[in-house]
């Protein structure tokens, strides 16, 4: 018997969650208190591991303070869009970088940069950095 692997569209809902709990700054304890459940349960939420539910994920993103569509961005192609009429979307990887710590604390610190040209000289800081690691 074979373990089943998460459906992508739960990984991705489950990973917009942790995203905005982060964002928040809320502990998976304190969304679990909120949703009348344990911490252990927005973990597997989290991971994907388990599906959330409509009424659910409506609850939770009262919580977080999003649209359920919030969860949806950038979600893998489930193969039935329209032709030309799909949005692109980001790359996962981004959405996956995003979703981590250093990613979201990154992503905050950057943001509170206001010269742009002091943003520019650390963009090209972390592409030399990337390069150069690349290449040892």
């Amino acid at each position: 018997m074979t373990k089943k692997s998460p459906n992508p569209i739960d990984k991705h809902v489950g990973s917009r969650v942790r995203m905005r709990r982060m964002m928040i700054n809320m502990s998976q304890e304190k969304l679990g208190e909120s949703l009348g459940i344990t911490f252990q349960q927005i973990q597997k939420y989290e991971k994907g591991t388990n599906r959330i539910g409509a009424s659910r994920l409506q609850h939770i993103s009262t919580v977080l303070g999003v649209s359920v569509a919030f969860f949806f961005e950038g979600a893998p192609s489930t193969g039935t869009a329209t032709p030309g009429f799909a949005e692109d979307s980001s790359p996962a990887y981004v959405a996956d970088f995003l979703a981590t710590s250093e990613g979201l604390a990154l992503t905050r610190a950057f943001t509170r940069i206001s010269d742009s040209k002091v943003r520019r000289r650390i963009v090209d800081l972390v592409e030399t950095l990337a390069d150069q690691e690349g290449t040892a």
